[in-house]
Protein backbone atom coordinates (compact mmCIF):
# COMPACT_ATOMS: atom_id res chain seq x y z
CA UNK A 1 0.00 0.00 0.00
CA UNK A 2 1.60 3.66 -0.83
CA UNK A 3 2.09 6.36 1.39
CA UNK A 4 -0.71 8.27 0.09
CA UNK A 5 -3.12 5.18 0.44
CA UNK A 6 -2.16 4.68 3.51
CA UNK A 7 -2.59 8.43 4.66
CA UNK A 8 -6.31 8.39 3.33
CA UNK A 9 -7.18 5.27 5.63
CA UNK A 10 -5.32 7.36 8.03
CA UNK A 11 -2.79 4.86 9.03
CA UNK A 12 0.10 6.30 8.20
CA UNK A 13 2.97 6.79 11.21
CA UNK A 14 3.61 10.79 10.79
CA UNK A 15 6.41 11.69 12.85
CA UNK A 16 6.95 15.74 13.20
CA UNK A 17 9.66 17.33 15.86
CA UNK A 18 8.50 20.76 17.53
CA UNK A 19 9.64 23.91 15.83
CA UNK A 20 11.28 25.48 18.78
CA UNK A 21 14.86 26.68 18.07
CA UNK A 22 14.30 27.52 14.33
CA UNK A 23 17.28 29.28 12.20
CA UNK A 24 19.90 28.99 15.32
CA UNK A 25 23.04 27.54 14.93
CA UNK A 26 24.30 24.01 16.88
CA UNK A 27 27.52 22.48 17.09
CA UNK A 28 27.16 19.37 14.80
CA UNK A 29 23.96 20.14 13.14
CA UNK A 30 22.57 22.16 10.29
CA UNK A 31 19.22 23.47 8.51
CA UNK A 32 17.28 24.23 5.63
CA UNK A 33 14.92 27.12 4.99
CA UNK A 34 12.53 24.27 3.37
CA UNK A 35 11.28 21.65 5.19
CA UNK A 36 11.92 18.00 4.21
CA UNK A 37 10.58 14.70 3.83
CA UNK A 38 11.88 11.39 4.74
CA UNK A 39 10.30 8.03 3.67
CA UNK A 40 11.72 5.56 5.70
CA UNK A 41 12.21 2.04 3.10
CA UNK A 42 14.36 0.25 5.58
CA UNK A 43 16.79 0.43 8.70
CA UNK A 44 16.32 3.25 10.80
CA UNK A 45 16.81 7.38 10.64
CA UNK A 46 17.35 8.57 14.41
CA UNK A 47 17.47 12.67 14.18
CA UNK A 48 19.10 14.54 16.95
CA UNK A 49 17.14 18.26 17.71
CA UNK A 50 18.32 21.47 19.86
CA UNK A 51 15.31 19.85 22.52
CA UNK A 52 14.50 16.18 21.77
CA UNK A 53 15.36 12.73 19.26
CA UNK A 54 13.37 11.51 16.73
CA UNK A 55 13.41 7.75 15.30
CA UNK A 56 11.69 7.07 12.24
CA UNK A 57 10.88 3.41 11.43
CA UNK A 58 10.69 1.45 8.33
CA UNK A 59 7.26 3.15 6.61
CA UNK A 60 7.50 6.24 8.75
CA UNK A 61 7.18 9.53 7.39
CA UNK A 62 9.34 12.36 8.94
CA UNK A 63 8.75 16.19 8.53
CA UNK A 64 11.64 18.19 9.54
CA UNK A 65 10.38 21.72 9.89
CA UNK A 66 12.22 24.67 8.04
CA UNK A 67 14.75 26.04 9.97
CA UNK A 68 14.86 23.29 12.66
CA UNK A 69 19.02 22.38 13.13
CA UNK A 70 19.08 18.51 13.37
CA UNK A 71 21.82 15.79 12.95
CA UNK A 72 21.04 12.60 11.08
CA UNK A 73 22.48 9.15 12.08
CA UNK A 74 21.19 5.92 10.70
CA UNK A 75 21.13 2.17 11.54
CA UNK A 76 20.38 -0.83 8.64
CA UNK A 77 18.46 -4.04 9.30
CA UNK A 78 18.75 -6.92 7.55
CA UNK A 79 18.13 -5.58 4.79
CA UNK A 80 20.62 -2.51 4.87
CA UNK A 81 19.70 1.09 4.85
CA UNK A 82 17.56 3.20 2.31
CA UNK A 83 15.00 6.12 2.73
CA UNK A 84 13.88 8.36 0.42
CA UNK A 85 14.17 12.12 1.16
CA UNK A 86 12.04 14.94 -0.26
CA UNK A 87 13.32 19.16 -0.66
CA UNK A 88 11.97 22.13 -1.94
CA UNK A 89 13.98 24.21 -4.07
CA UNK A 90 13.12 27.53 -6.32
CA UNK A 91 10.95 26.32 -8.46
CA UNK A 92 11.56 22.70 -8.33
CA UNK A 93 11.30 19.51 -5.81
CA UNK A 94 13.85 17.00 -5.54
CA UNK A 95 14.18 13.67 -4.18
CA UNK A 96 16.71 11.36 -3.80
CA UNK A 97 17.40 7.57 -2.40
CA UNK A 98 20.11 7.61 0.45
CA UNK A 99 22.39 5.05 1.86
CA UNK A 100 24.65 4.02 4.13
CA UNK A 101 28.01 5.40 2.86
CA UNK A 102 30.19 4.53 6.01
CA UNK A 103 28.86 3.79 9.43
CA UNK A 104 25.62 5.69 10.58
CA UNK A 105 26.47 8.33 8.06
CA UNK A 106 23.87 8.77 5.28
CA UNK A 107 24.64 10.28 1.47
CA UNK A 108 23.02 10.36 -1.62
CA UNK A 109 22.32 7.46 -3.90
CA UNK A 110 20.42 9.11 -6.53
CA UNK A 111 18.85 12.17 -7.07
CA UNK A 112 16.27 14.03 -9.55
CA UNK A 113 15.34 17.68 -9.54
CA UNK A 114 11.55 18.07 -10.71
CA UNK A 115 9.91 21.31 -12.08
CA UNK A 116 7.05 22.72 -9.78
CA UNK A 117 4.71 25.36 -10.64
CA UNK A 118 3.12 25.28 -7.43
CA UNK A 119 5.36 25.28 -5.01
CA UNK A 120 4.28 28.35 -3.33
CA UNK A 121 1.17 26.36 -2.43
CA UNK A 122 2.92 23.21 -2.05
CA UNK A 123 5.30 24.43 0.67
CA UNK A 124 2.36 26.15 2.67
CA UNK A 125 1.17 23.31 2.74
CA UNK A 126 3.71 21.17 4.52
CA UNK A 127 4.38 24.35 6.52
CA UNK A 128 0.79 24.24 7.81
CA UNK A 129 1.04 20.46 8.65
CA UNK A 130 4.16 21.08 10.85
CA UNK A 131 2.05 23.71 12.89
CA UNK A 132 -1.04 21.70 13.49
CA UNK A 133 0.83 18.23 14.08
CA UNK A 134 1.43 20.04 17.39
CA UNK A 135 -1.76 21.91 18.06
CA UNK A 136 -4.22 21.56 20.45
CA UNK A 137 -8.03 21.00 19.25
CA UNK A 138 -10.57 18.69 18.94
CA UNK A 139 -10.43 17.82 14.92
CA UNK A 140 -7.05 17.90 14.49
CA UNK A 141 -6.72 14.47 13.38
CA UNK A 142 -9.00 15.38 10.59
CA UNK A 143 -6.42 18.58 9.36
CA UNK A 144 -3.42 16.36 9.54
CA UNK A 145 -5.10 13.96 7.39
CA UNK A 146 -6.40 16.56 5.05
CA UNK A 147 -3.05 18.50 4.60
CA UNK A 148 -0.91 15.00 4.43
CA UNK A 149 -3.72 13.64 1.71
CA UNK A 150 -3.24 17.05 -0.22
CA UNK A 151 1.03 17.43 0.60
CA UNK A 152 1.49 13.86 -0.90
CA UNK A 153 -1.23 14.31 -3.91
CA UNK A 154 0.37 17.32 -4.66
CA UNK A 155 4.45 15.70 -4.86
CA UNK A 156 2.74 12.80 -6.92
CA UNK A 157 1.38 15.22 -9.46
CA UNK A 158 4.28 17.11 -9.89
CA UNK A 159 6.96 13.60 -10.35
CA UNK A 160 4.09 12.53 -12.88
CA UNK A 161 3.58 15.43 -14.90
CA UNK A 162 7.28 16.99 -14.96
CA UNK A 163 7.81 15.20 -18.07
CA UNK A 164 11.09 16.33 -19.98
CA UNK A 165 11.45 18.83 -17.50
CA UNK A 166 13.16 15.99 -14.82
CA UNK A 167 16.99 17.45 -14.29
CA UNK A 168 17.22 19.64 -16.85
CA UNK A 169 20.90 20.46 -15.54
CA UNK A 170 23.31 18.08 -16.45
CA UNK A 171 25.14 15.86 -13.93
CA UNK A 172 27.81 18.32 -12.07
CA UNK A 173 25.77 21.40 -12.28
CA UNK A 174 22.31 20.08 -10.19
CA UNK A 175 24.89 17.89 -7.81
CA UNK A 176 26.34 21.51 -7.85
CA UNK A 177 22.63 23.59 -6.93
CA UNK A 178 21.79 20.83 -4.30
CA UNK A 179 25.14 20.81 -2.84
CA UNK A 180 24.75 24.47 -2.18
CA UNK A 181 21.31 24.51 -1.09
CA UNK A 182 22.49 21.80 1.73
CA UNK A 183 24.89 23.49 3.29
CA UNK A 184 24.41 27.15 2.62
CA UNK A 185 24.51 28.15 6.53
CA UNK A 186 27.98 26.68 6.05
CA UNK A 187 30.67 29.71 6.12
CA UNK A 188 33.17 27.53 4.90
CA UNK A 189 30.57 27.00 1.43
CA UNK A 190 32.68 28.36 -1.17
CA UNK A 191 33.42 27.16 -5.13
CA UNK A 192 36.84 25.39 -3.63
CA UNK A 193 35.10 23.76 -1.15
CA UNK A 194 32.30 22.36 -3.77
CA UNK A 195 34.97 21.55 -6.02
CA UNK A 196 36.81 19.05 -3.54
CA UNK A 197 33.31 17.25 -2.92
CA UNK A 198 32.69 16.71 -6.91
CA UNK A 199 36.52 15.75 -7.34
CA UNK A 200 37.35 18.48 -9.47
CA UNK A 201 39.14 22.00 -9.89
CA UNK A 202 37.66 24.89 -8.91
CA UNK A 203 38.56 26.48 -12.29
CA UNK A 204 36.61 23.61 -14.20
CA UNK A 205 33.64 23.70 -11.99
CA UNK A 206 33.41 26.88 -12.42
CA UNK A 207 33.10 27.29 -16.35
CA UNK A 208 30.77 24.13 -16.43
CA UNK A 209 28.62 26.35 -13.93
CA UNK A 210 28.71 29.23 -16.18
CA UNK A 211 28.48 27.19 -19.45
CA UNK A 212 25.39 25.41 -18.50
CA UNK A 213 23.43 27.99 -16.21
CA UNK A 214 24.58 31.80 -17.31
CA UNK A 215 25.65 32.34 -13.84
CA UNK A 216 28.90 32.39 -12.51
CA UNK A 217 29.14 29.99 -9.13
CA UNK A 218 30.30 32.32 -6.65
CA UNK A 219 27.28 34.71 -7.60
CA UNK A 220 24.84 31.32 -7.29
CA UNK A 221 26.22 30.88 -3.69
CA UNK A 222 24.91 34.56 -2.60
CA UNK A 223 21.86 34.39 -4.22
CA UNK A 224 20.48 31.51 -2.88
CA UNK A 225 22.22 32.96 0.74
CA UNK A 226 20.46 35.70 0.08
CA UNK A 227 16.56 34.61 -0.81
CA UNK A 228 17.17 32.34 2.44
CA UNK A 229 17.41 35.58 4.48
CA UNK A 230 14.85 37.16 2.69
CA UNK A 231 12.83 34.30 4.25
CA UNK A 232 14.17 34.41 7.42
CA UNK A 233 13.58 38.16 7.03
CA UNK A 234 9.62 38.16 6.53
CA UNK A 235 8.97 34.45 9.45
CA UNK A 236 10.66 34.97 11.82
CA UNK A 237 11.92 37.59 14.27
CA UNK A 238 15.68 36.67 14.45
CA UNK A 239 18.11 39.51 14.77
CA UNK A 240 19.49 40.63 11.18
CA UNK A 241 23.07 39.20 12.78
CA UNK A 242 21.81 35.97 13.72
CA UNK A 243 20.13 36.06 9.99
CA UNK A 244 23.75 36.81 8.64
CA UNK A 245 24.61 33.87 10.59
CA UNK A 246 21.96 31.22 9.38
CA UNK A 247 22.34 32.62 5.90
CA UNK A 248 26.50 31.42 6.02
CA UNK A 249 27.96 34.84 6.42
CA UNK A 250 30.42 35.18 9.27
CA UNK A 251 30.55 39.26 8.78
CA UNK A 252 27.11 41.09 9.92
CA UNK A 253 28.38 44.22 7.68
CA UNK A 254 29.76 42.01 4.77
CA UNK A 255 25.93 40.19 4.44
CA UNK A 256 24.42 43.53 4.64
CA UNK A 257 26.80 44.85 1.92
CA UNK A 258 25.87 42.15 -0.39
CA UNK A 259 21.84 42.16 0.59
CA UNK A 260 21.85 45.63 -0.68
CA UNK A 261 23.66 45.06 -3.30
CA UNK A 262 20.85 41.96 -4.58
CA UNK A 263 17.95 44.04 -2.97
CA UNK A 264 18.62 47.49 -3.34
CA UNK A 265 18.05 47.67 0.38
CA UNK A 266 19.56 46.68 3.74
CA UNK A 267 18.32 43.81 5.70
CA UNK A 268 16.73 46.03 8.31
CA UNK A 269 14.81 48.31 5.43
CA UNK A 270 13.62 45.40 3.88
CA UNK A 271 12.19 43.99 7.29
CA UNK A 272 10.73 47.35 7.86
CA UNK A 273 9.06 47.32 4.08
CA UNK A 274 7.57 43.95 4.72
CA UNK A 275 6.51 44.89 7.92
CA UNK A 276 4.52 48.74 6.85
CA UNK A 277 2.91 46.75 4.00
CA UNK A 278 1.46 43.62 6.68
CA UNK A 279 -0.21 46.50 8.46
CA UNK A 280 -1.11 48.98 5.59
CA UNK A 281 -2.53 44.83 4.54
CA UNK A 282 -4.75 44.83 8.19
CA UNK A 283 -6.04 48.40 7.41
CA UNK A 284 -8.13 47.70 4.35
CA UNK A 285 -11.71 47.62 4.69
CA UNK A 286 -14.10 44.68 6.09
CA UNK A 287 -16.40 44.85 3.52
CA UNK A 288 -16.52 47.41 0.12
CA UNK A 289 -20.71 48.15 -0.30
CA UNK A 290 -21.56 50.53 -3.46
CA UNK A 291 -21.55 53.52 -1.79
CA UNK A 292 -19.28 53.06 1.39
CA UNK A 293 -16.68 50.62 2.96
CA UNK A 294 -16.90 49.16 6.10
CA UNK A 295 -13.90 49.21 8.29
CA UNK A 296 -15.74 47.35 11.52
CA UNK A 297 -15.69 42.98 12.24
CA UNK A 298 -19.41 43.07 11.93
CA UNK A 299 -21.89 43.25 13.97
CA UNK A 300 -23.28 40.35 16.48
CA UNK A 301 -26.52 38.79 15.70
CA UNK A 302 -29.64 40.04 17.65
CA UNK A 303 -30.24 37.51 19.78
CA UNK A 304 -33.37 38.49 21.11
CA UNK A 305 -34.61 38.93 17.22
CA UNK A 306 -33.31 35.11 16.82
CA UNK A 307 -35.14 34.04 20.13
CA UNK A 308 -38.31 35.50 18.53
CA UNK A 309 -38.28 33.41 15.83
Amino acid sequence: MSYLQRAEKGTLPLKIPQSEGRMQKHPGMHFHFNPELFFQIHGETRFNLPREEVCVQPDDCCIIPAGLPHRESVTPDHYGFRNLVGGFYSNSISLHFAFEAAPGRPDIQHILFFDAPHLVQILANCNQLTQAFHMNAPAKQYVIKGLMITLLGSLLNTVETAGEAVNRDIGKVFQVKWLVREQISNPQLNVKSIAERMQCSADYLSHLFHTETGEKLIHYIQRIRIQGAIYALETTSLYVSEIAWASGFSDPAYFARVFRRFTGETPQAYRDRIDQAHREHEKRPKTVYYDHRDYSPGRPADTHALDSN
